[in-house]
């Protein structure tokens, strides 16, 4: 297991980003004495000759659409390399224990995944691996700083867009884990409530490295980058101080927007160019039901806090759930019309279904029974039907709209009516003209964002 090519790590997808899923295993493993090699299969090819060689093949699975993605690629490793042990990583790689194993995995990690993996390539190299259980391992690492000398250059990966202007984005995590369980999020059943801080050199470290390879911006990919506020502040005070350059975005509850609201005039003067929030429903009841922590009234306070300091908001949706209705959706593109927030979301979000991997904390509410249908194993989620169907046929027509909006790079605004005219037409009205000044549409101010649109 010394060799250089003994040990394979593989990436599918990670959200557009230079795969920190494989930068911190790099480390990690490197440290310990060995070798192993990395490849980016969303934007580098995977040679046959690179699986024959491997003894451990380990590929990431930090979410649905990467774990999706995988599954071919497991068959390819077992076709070509039989004798190879194939271990997953990631918070999908446990949710989808029960059907990834034996046909596609010998081992499955998660949580802070990096000690479980060192143990198993241990284990290999003296030859007393078995298949050790598929849970979790929650326990503070001695974090190594991610290890990207190997990996694509950023330029193959998201930038940040501000008008006609792309920069370079790096990539980094100050926390792992989330203190929060909303009901339908993949961390839930695995952190159950933990989350674990990056040692603040450490962050930094990584941040030095990807500007000194062209990074000039950074997102921060913490599930809640306010789980430790005083934590990400000195990294953010640091690195303003270094590369006063350099901007960020970063994922912020709209619940602790409004307990952290006088932070966000400094976060402004230290370079933040956007803050995602997972709004997901402006309905309060689709929100009790998914735990959010927040209400309709909440995301407009929140809305006015980061308006205030300057902060554009880019909210993610998940307006498919089956407690949605259609008076639901046609109140969210109101919305999203009358806040002139539709420069700030991506058309995907207003397509994204609810998805119900095995082991959601979603299957264990009371009223389950009356909405779930089957698990879909190869599609790794249940199953759901909208008790409305004209929203189940309104969500596909607004995934192909989106879609096609993607590869066209079409105008939001023609998107959005696009999408409007759709839910209006489900609904059997006539839909609102989007704001117009003397019959031609707004133009608004570039909003910041980054060039993939990322979805789950």
């Amino acid at each position: 297991m010394r060799s250089r090519g003994d040990i394979l790590l593989l990436s599918t997808y990670e959200l557009g980003h230079q795969p920190l899923a494989l930068a911190s295993p790099l480390a990690y493993l490197a440290r310990a004495g060995y070798a192993p090699v990395a490849v980016d299969t969303a934007v580098e090819a995977l040679s046959n000759d690179a699986i024959a060689r491997a003894k451990l093949v380990a590929i990431s699975a930090p979410m649905h659409t990467a774990t999706r993605l995988a599954l071919d690629l497991a068959m390819r490793v077992r076709r070509i390399n039989p004798s190879a042990h194939l271990c997953w990583y990631g918070l999908y790689a446990l949710l989808n224990a029960e059907y990834l194993r034996p046909r596609y995995a010998d081992s499955l990690l998660g949580g802070e995944y990096e000690v479980p993996l060192l143990a198993l390539v241990q284990q290999l190299e003296a030859g007393t691996a078995g298949a050790p259980p598929a849970r979790p391992h929650l326990a503070r690492l001695p974090f190594a700083v991610p290890d990207r000398s190997t990996l694509p250059a950023l330029r193959q990966y998201a930038g940040l867009q501000r008008g006609d202007e792309i920069v370079p984005a790096g990539y980094v995590e100050a926390s792992r884990g989330c203190l929060h369980e909303c009901l339908h999020c993949p961390l839930t059943p695995i952190y159950h409530g933990r989350f674990f801080v990056v040692p603040r050199d450490v962050v930094l470290a990584d941040i030095r490295a990807q500007v000194a390879a062209g990074a000039r911006h950074i997102t921060f990919g913490d599930p809640d980058f306010f789980n430790g506020p005083g934590h990400v502040l000195k990294i953010l005070r640091a690195m303003h101080t270094e590369w006063p350059f350099l901007t960020f975005d970063a994922t912020i509850k709209i619940e602790h927007i409004l307990e952290r609201r006088d932070l966000f005039p400094e976060l402004a003067a230290l370079g933040c160019a956007f803050v995602v929030s997972a709004v997901e429903s402006l309905s309060d009841d689709v929100l009790r039901h998914l735990d959010k922590g927040h209400t309709r009234a909440d995301v407009v306070a929140a809305l006015d806090i980061l308006d205030a300091a300057g902060i554009p908001m880019r909210p993610s949706l998940l307006p498919f759930t089956p407690w949605t209705t259609l008076d639901d959706y046609l109140d969210l593109l109101r919305f999203v019309e009358e806040r002139d927030l539709i420069p700030n979301i991506d058309p995907v979000h207003y397509s994204i279904r609810l998805l119900i991997p095995p082991g959601s904390a979603l299957l264990d509410q009371p009223d389950t029974a009356d909405w779930l249908g089957p698990l879909d194993e190869a599609n790794l989620t249940y199953r759901w039907r909208s008790p409305d169907p004209r929203l189940d046929d309104l969500q596909r027509a607004v995934a192909a709209v989106a879609d096609q909006a993607e590869r066209e790079r079409a105008d939001p605004d023609e998107t959005f009516a696009a999408i409007t005219a759709l839910a209006y037409a489900a609904a059997g009205e006539l839909p609102s003209l989007p704001a117009r000044r003397g019959g031609v549409l707004t133009r608004r101010r570039p909003v910041p964002k980054l060039t993939e649109s990322w979805f789950c």
